[in-house]
C-alpha cells in the first residue's frame, strides 16, 4: 500500500459536517494565537481511546512497563465505548485506538475497530506485535482497521530487548510477514503498516538495517521517533549519540534540556484529546498518569467537557505560559523522521 493510497482512504472519511468541524477547530486555533485567549467553535476530530492498561512487556520509559501508574488500571468496556463513538462519529475522523498497555490486549479489541470502521472514521493503533499470530493476522484485515504502527526497536534479538524487555524480535518479524502476506493474499487495501523505531543509544547503529528489513518484508514505512526520557538532565544510557534522534541537547552547564523552545502554542489542545479506558479526559498523549484530567465521559458528553472551564483553562494556561504546565516540559512536536 503506498502513501498515496493511504491518503485517499483517509479523505475517503470525510463528510461536510466532518469538513466544517475542522474549518471552524483551525480558525479557533489561530484567533486563539492572535488574542492569547482561548476560543473554540469545534469540536475534536482526532481522539485517542485507551482499550487497555495491561501490557506484556516492561519497557524502561513507559509506565505501562513499569507497572507504575497512579491512576487506576483497567479495560475499556465496550458498551461505553460504542456510546462514546455513537458521540462523536458526526465529527471524528481518526480515531487511534491506544494510549498507554497493548491494545491487542483487550478481550473486544477486534469489534472496538469494526465498530468505528462502520461509522466511516479512520481507525489506527499501535503495538508490539507479539499477538499477532495467523488467526489475530486476520482478524486485522476484517475489521477494517486503516493503519497499523508496528513497534521495533531493534533488527537482533540482543538489540530488541534492552528496550522491549520481555519481548521476542522472532515473534514481531513473523507476525509482520503473516499480516502483510494475507493482505497480499487477500488483496486487502489496508491497514497501512509502519515500522516504528524508537532510536536509542542501544539500537541507533541499526538504523539502515530496519529500513532494509521493512523493504524486505514489504512493510510500508519506516518512521523513526525520539524517545522521552523522564530524568534527562543528567543524561541517561537511552540517549542517542546522533543528536538527529535526541528530544534532548547538552548545555554548557553540563546538563541536558529538552531542544523544543515550548512557544506558547499547541495545537493539539485544539484539534483532539486522550479518553482512557475508564472515560476520564486528559489533554494529549504526555498525560500518562492522567494528572491533568479535564472531564469525564461517564458523567458529561465530550462537548460539555471539551467547552467547559476547565478545558478553556487550561488552554489559556499554555497561550501564556506552556513551560509551566508540567507534561509540556517533556514534550516535542514533530519527533518522527520519515524514511
Amino acid at each position: 500500500m503506498n502513501p498515496l493510497q493511504d491518503t485517499l482512504n483517509l479523505f475517503g472519511k470525510l463528510s461536510f459536517p466532518k469538513v466544517w468541524n475542522v474549518a471552524k477547530t483551525i480558525s479557533s486555533y489561530y484567533v486563539s494565537r492572535l488574542l492569547k485567549k482561548p476560543f473554540h467553535w469545534g469540536l475534536p476530530y482526532s481522539v485517542s481511546i485507551e482499550p487497555t492498561t495491561a501490557c506484556n512487556l516492561r519497557c524502561p520509559e513507559c509506565p505501562s512497563g513499569l507497572r507504575a501508574f497512579s491512576r487506576p488500571t483497567g479495560v475499556l468496556e465496550k458498551d461505553f465505548y460504542q456510546k462514546t463513538i455513537d458521540e462523536l462519529s458526526n465529527h471524528l475522523i481518526y480515531l487511534i485506538l491506544y494510549f498507554q498497555g497493548e491494545p491487542y490486549l483487550h478481550p473486544h479489541f477486534f469489534d472496538l475497530v469494526s465498530y468505528a470502521s462502520q461509522k466511516n472514521i479512520y481507525t489506527a493503533t499501535s503495538t508490539n506485535a507479539h499477538y499477532l499470530h495467523e488467526k489475530n493476522a486476520q482478524k486485522t484485515l476484517d475489521s477494517g482497521l486503516d493503519r497499523l504502527i508496528i513497534s521495533i526497536d531493534g533488527t537482533t534479538q540482543e538489540t530488541y530487548e534492552q528496550y522491549r524487555i520481555g519481548g521476542n524480535l522472532e515473534k514481531v518479524l513473523l507476525g509482520t510477514e503473516t499480516l502483510l502476506n494475507l493482505r497480499k493474499k487477500g488483496n486487502y487495501q489496508k491497514p497501512y503498516t509502519i515500522f516504528q523505531f524508537l532510536v536509542v543509544k542501544p539500537n541507533e547503529h541499526q538504523i539502515e538495517e530496519v529500513k532494509r528489513l521493512a523493504k524486505n518484508l514489504g512493510v510500508d514505512k519506516v518512521a523513526f521517533k525520539t524517545a522521552q526520557i523522564y530524568d534527562y538532565e543528567n543524561g541517561s544510557r537511552l540517549m542517542p549519540s546522533n543528536s538527529k534522534y535526541s528530544r534532548y541537547a547538552l548545555q554548557s552547564n553540563g546538563k541536558y534540556a529538552i531542544k523544543n523552545p515550548l512557544l506558547n502554542q499547541c495545537w493539539r489542545m485544539w484539534q483532539g484529546c486522550v479518553i482512557t479506558w475508564d472515560g476520564k479526559i486528559v489533554p494529549c498523549c504526555f498525560d500518562k498518569d492522567a494528572t491533568h484530567q479535564l472531564g469525564n465521559l461517564q458523567e458529561k458528553t465530550l462537548r460539555e467537557i471539551w467547552q467547559s472551564e476547565a478545558y478553556q483553562n487550561f488552554r489559556q494556561k499554555l497561550l501564556i505560559s506552556r513551560k509551566e504546565i508540567d507534561i509540556c516540559q517533556n514534550c516535542t512536536e514533530g519527533t518522527k523522521v520519515w524514511a
